[in-house]
């Protein structure tokens, strides 16, 4: 899955088996039709995603093409003849491959950071087209970093590398963790130089999902009063995404409900897995409850509940603990959208089943996550007692898991005394373990009331717990070797993350606490 391809002599005229796509259907109100910029250097492959690739019937020598590099590099043309003269194996700066259609940016609005940022769009990200893969269904191609847009703002329209390393490697550790996403095809890159606080590498990054629309679309043509365009969207969303909500007796409300429903879950598994955005504003929510956008995201190392990822964020407004929330305020934003098709009295309903739908997916995760067969009235208050017991020792929080997998039913004797195993015990550093001791005496007596049997619940544990997480400072260590051009740590992390579960040797160092200097990497809203 991680090895580079060689680069190939043959295929000359290969292109990617990509139609336009559906989302031109809606017409030019909702996109503006435009080429990629080229860059000027000769692009490079640092990742391509092989594993993806299968899964989109693409085949074993696809990355193998000089075409590929070059059209997901954004050095495509919509004239035949044109990129035909050019020689796609010259190692020149002019190099050119066949679209065959014009690819887009599309438009959308949206809130930032808890304020109406007014008109957004693809700033960065222009859509390729679709294809079908190998399960019928249709995925969009999306290059983020391929130049300026109309809806760029004052930026450049460019990604840095060492952002594209962190959505390309995080899209595709979220989605082995089972925690839906958009994926990552490729990662190309080339000498071309872009501007932020320093000089740095241009990158771009093939992104994959089913779509990449998000609750700004709505909010746009609502915004405007456009309500002939904004039911457009929600038909073709309808339609497309969620057709099981055709039949209903409101369709709009019942795909609103789905789309709630999919938002309280998709949070709930970021915070089973100590996962934080950074960045949830509604532009980076997607409509179809996919995690979109890795910019300043993080992983806990220590569990801190405040625990902000976003050094951009100077209220913690999208600190750990305020994901679920901040996820709710924007539902109720799109729902706001919703009015013209939906009556507020069902709009305030659905939104009120979000805090049963949140609630009900964490308990479930954070039962398996410690090992619980049964429900039980008192799941909330065990778990909630649990992370306490954790925040003022700074405890690991992946290891933490993985850890208390190991404990056996003979740690309470029937004497009623409890014995914590060292290797748990140590992730406290501490000689007291207080609180800890007495909700880990609760604990065994939970599991004691269950039968549990001590090797079927480790292993269950071990199946839900990663032991390999991307923490910030194996991506700062990958991106370091990548800017010096070494990818090989990249292909490494890629290589690892594809199974979190399973413990090897090969890759014991990334299961280790992280360094202290960790503590003091800053990742904000340019990452």
């Amino acid at each position: 899955m991680g090895s580079l391809p060689k680069e190939s002599t043959q295929d000359k005229q290969a292109v990617l088996p990509l139609v336009p796509g559906r989302f031109v259907q809606l017409g030019s109100r909702f996109f503006t039709k435009l080429m990629p910029t080229p860059l000027q250097a000769p692009p490079k492959w640092v990742a391509v995603n092989k594993s993806l690739a299968k899964e989109l019937g693409l085949d074993d020598h696809f990355f193998d093409s000089k075409q590929v590099l070059l059209a997901l590099a954004g050095n495509g043309s919509v004239d035949k003849d044109s990129a035909n003269e050019c020689d796609a194996n010259d190692e020149g700066v002019n190099g050119q491959t066949y679209y065959g259609h014009t690819p887009l940016a599309t438009v959308y609005s949206g809130h930032q950071f808890g304020a109406w940022a007014g008109q957004l769009g693809d700033g960065r990200a222009i859509l390729l087209g679709e294809s079908l893969d190998q399960y019928g269904e249709w995925q969009e191609w999306q290059l983020k970093g391929a130049g300026k847009t109309p809806y760029s703002r004052f930026g450049d329209g460019r990604a840095v590398l060492r952002s594209s390393i962190r959505e390309y490697l995080c899209s595709e550790a979220m989605y082995a963790l089972g925690i839906p996403t958009t994926r990552a095809l490729a990662l190309v890159t080339s000498e071309d130089k872009v501007y932020r606080e320093e000089v740095e590498t241009a990158a771009i990054v093939t992104r994959v999902a089913p779509s990449f629309i998000r609750f700004g679309h709505f909010e746009h043509f609502a915004s405007l009063g456009d309500t002939a365009s904004l039911k457009q969207l929600a038909d073709f969303v309808l339609m497309h995404y969620y057709p099981e909500c055709v039949e209903q007796e409101n369709a709009y409300a019942a795909m609103f409900a789905e789309i709630v429903k999919r938002t309280a879950e998709l949070i709930a598994h970021w915070q089973s897995v100590g996962f934080c955005h950074g960045v949830m504003n509604t532009d980076n929510m997607s409509i179809l409850g996919l995690t979109i956008d890795y910019g300043p995201y993080g992983f806990l190392d220590a569990y801190d509940a405040k625990h902000i990822c976003n050094h951009s964020d100077h209220q913690g407004r999208y600190a750990y603990q305020q994901q679920p929330y901040i996820g709710h305020w924007n539902l109720v934003r799109l729902a706001n959208c919703f009015v013209p098709l939906v009556s507020q009295e069902s709009l305030i309903a659905i939104l009120n089943t979000y805090r049963d739908s949140f609630e009900q997916k964490y308990l479930a995760l954070f039962r398996q996550k410690i090992g619980l067969q049964q429900a039980h009235p008192t799941d909330a208050s065990l778990i909630h007692d649990m992370l306490s017991t954790l925040q003022p020792y700074q405890v690991d929080f992946s290891l933490f898991f993985r850890e208390l997998a190991k404990v056996k039913l003979s740690s309470l004797d029937e004497n009623g005394q409890v014995q914590i195993p060292s290797s748990l015990s140590a992730l406290f550093k501490a000689h007291h373990l207080g609180n800890f001791q007495r909700w880990f005496s609760l604990y065994i007596k939970r599991l004691q009331q269950e039968n549990s049997d001590d090797n079927r619940r480790e292993q269950a544990m071990n199946r839900i717990n990663p032991i390999y997480v991307l923490r910030n400072y194996l991506l700062q260590q990958a991106i370091e070797k990548a800017e010096q051009g070494d990818f090989s740590e990249v292909n490494r992390l890629q290589q690892c993350m594809a199974d979190p579960f399973t413990e090897k040797q090969a890759f014991a160092d990334y299961a280790q606490e992280p360094p202290l200097w960790a503590a003091e990497i800053c990742v904000s809203c340019s990452s």
